[in-house]
């Protein structure tokens, strides 16, 4: 299968910093990689309610939700692409990631046997100059992925607060040209590690 990557923008603001890490990273796969990005604050995604243990059932399917998980379905790497906000994902990232619980069960309870294998990768864009305080993020995604049985990327940091300052960090740059050639082990968590 030819690589397929998903980019879930979920930042509060159109063209940010992180949006622009990623894009220079995009850049540099080979121009016959499928790319998608989908503005996750731009999609009709409720807040999730789970339901997995209620005799209500799930609520109507929104026609934004299908597509992410159409989307999420058909890509060989998923990025999350968030600003580090409060110490990790931002909510419009974490409600997507939410609803996998839901794609679990329904429409298909074939998700996670689906997502095994495939690569998960985070970027973002911080105020902090230490990339310590990324690791909240950072744990959140790699958790995830070993859940799931995916690969995990890792997250390629950078460092901008005000529109287009990632731009000025020099190191970001120089990690955003290979970020996407690394191999991506399978994750695995902590306890599970020999």
């Amino acid at each position: 299968m030819s690589r397929s990557f998903l980019f879930l923008l979920g930042s509060a603001r159109t063209g940010g910093n992180a949006e622009l890490l990623a894009r220079a990273a995009a850049q540099q796969l080979p121009s016959d990689t499928g790319q998608r990005w989908l503005d996750l604050a731009r999609l009709d995604l409720p807040d999730y309610h789970d339901r997995r243990h209620s005799t209500e059932g799930w609520p109507v399917t929104t026609s934004d939700e299908t597509l992410l998980w159409e989307s999420t379905l058909a890509a060989t790497d998923v990025v999350i692409v968030s600003p580090l906000y409060w110490y990790s994902l931002s909510s419009y990232a974490k409600r997507y990631l939410d609803y996998w619980s839901k794609w679990l069960s329904t429409p298909d309870p074939e998700f996670r046997a689906k997502m095994s294998g495939r690569t998960l990768w985070g970027v973002t864009a911080m105020a902090h100059r230490q990339d310590v305080v990324a690791e909240p993020l950072i744990l959140t995604l790699h958790h995830t992925a070993a859940y799931m049985g995916m690969r995990f990327g890792g997250v390629l940091l950078g460092n901008g607060s005000r529109p287009g300052q990632v731009g000025t960090d020099e190191q970001a740059a120089i990690r955003a040209k290979t970020f996407f050639a690394r191999d991506a082990p399978i994750a695995r968590f902590p306890y599970a590690q020999e």
